[in-house]
């Protein structure tokens, strides 16, 4: 039975869920793929800080003792930061090894250099788990882009943002005990920095402006605006108009250029957004013949990233078949 071999780089909550899911769903590999999936290493920044008793896992803090593996075929990144999570996978690309990544930062910054590497060696990304979760929606962009012109896309993409003002409208919670409680639950760190003042969605959003449009606009020229100011009393007042606010990206290809801002909104009953609690995420896709599309769903934690990635795991390989069987295809009819 042949055999896909993983590395993870990062063993914390995201690179848990990504072993414990392939580890589980050996027989889902199986017959997707027609092989088994083996996780052969483990990165971590520091060994003494872990507990990792699979003895058959090379587990190290030497990017290149894993480099250096006969076998490996696909390496999944799982850092927080830039680097040294860029300079990892361009070692991977250049191993020959499909790259699958969750890190929006990095991927934001150096996603342009990354696709140009690895159409130089012949491999493929996977970076579903940098945008929303578990919500598929590069590959479902991927597949409008066959006949669809997509001219915006309104988002929300940052789980904790929106668990915030959920609870500040709720429960009635100021925005500091809102973050409390959020980082109490998991959903925020102990510097929020990133998600309070829509840093996070911002890199996603940049991601999702490549995606669509090709290119991402200057990053001076984006509006980025958190939730840090909005009071209870803002909340009462929409609330009590039937309204609510989100804190929403919004992406669109104009005559002018690629226009991006991030920024609470205030939305009505008939907004596709007006639903969306906790720490969900939604997109909302504009598409010249299918309309508008919306997805919802998990937008951050383990199991949510982790079944992104592990999609992505799935769908490079098979388009890794797929090239092959189109090459052999094309070698055949030339040579008839």
């Amino acid at each position: 039975m042949p055999t896909i071999n993983v590395a993870i780089l990062g063993y914390g909550t995201v690179g848990k869920g990504v072993y414990q899911t392939i580890n589980t769903h050996q027989e889902k590999f199986l017959t997707s793929l027609g092989a088994n999936v083996r996780v052969v290493a483990v990165l971590v920044k520091n060994i003494n800080r872990h507990s990792f008793n699979d003895e058959n896992v090379l587990f190290t803090s030497d990017m290149d003792e894993i480099l250096r593996l006969e076998h490996l075929d696909v390496v999944i990144e799982a850092i927080v930061g830039q680097e040294p999570s860029f300079t990892y996978l361009k070692k991977s690309i250049s191993r020959g090894c499909h790259i699958i990544t969750a890190n929006k930062e990095m991927f934001a910054y150096h996603c342009s250099d990354l696709f140009e590497l690895a159409e130089q060696k012949g491999v493929s990304i996977g970076f579903e788990a940098t945008v929303a979760g578990g919500i598929p929606i590069i590959q479902t962009l991927n597949k409008l882009f066959n006949i669809n012109s997509i001219s915006r896309i309104e988002a929300i993409l940052n789980g904790t943002s929106n668990f915030i003002l959920s609870q500040m409208r709720d429960a009635d919670l100021s925005f500091n005990d809102a973050l409390k409680l959020a980082q109490e639950k998991g959903y925020a760190e102990l510097d929020p920095t990133n998600d309070i003042e829509g840093y996070d969605a911002f890199y996603k959003a940049m991601i999702l402006s490549q995606v669509c449009f090709g290119a991402q606009p200057e990053w001076n020229s984006v509006k980025r605006d958190g939730i840090s100011h909005i009071t209870t009393e803002v909340v009462k007042n929409y609330t009590n108009k039937r309204l609510r606010t989100k804190h929403i990206a919004t992406i669109s290809n104009t005559s002018s250029g690629i226009k991006v801002s991030i920024e609470p909104v205030t939305v009505g009953e008939h907004h596709p957004f007006y639903n969306i609690e906790g720490v969900q995420n939604a997109v909302a896709i504009e598409g010249d013949v299918v309309g508008t599309i919306t997805l919802s769903g998990p937008g951050a934690g383990m199991y949510a990233t982790a079944s992104a990635i592990v999609e992505d795991l799935v769908h490079v390989l098979l388009s890794k078949k797929a090239n092959a069987i189109n090459t052999i295809k094309r070698n055949d009819q030339l040579s008839v």
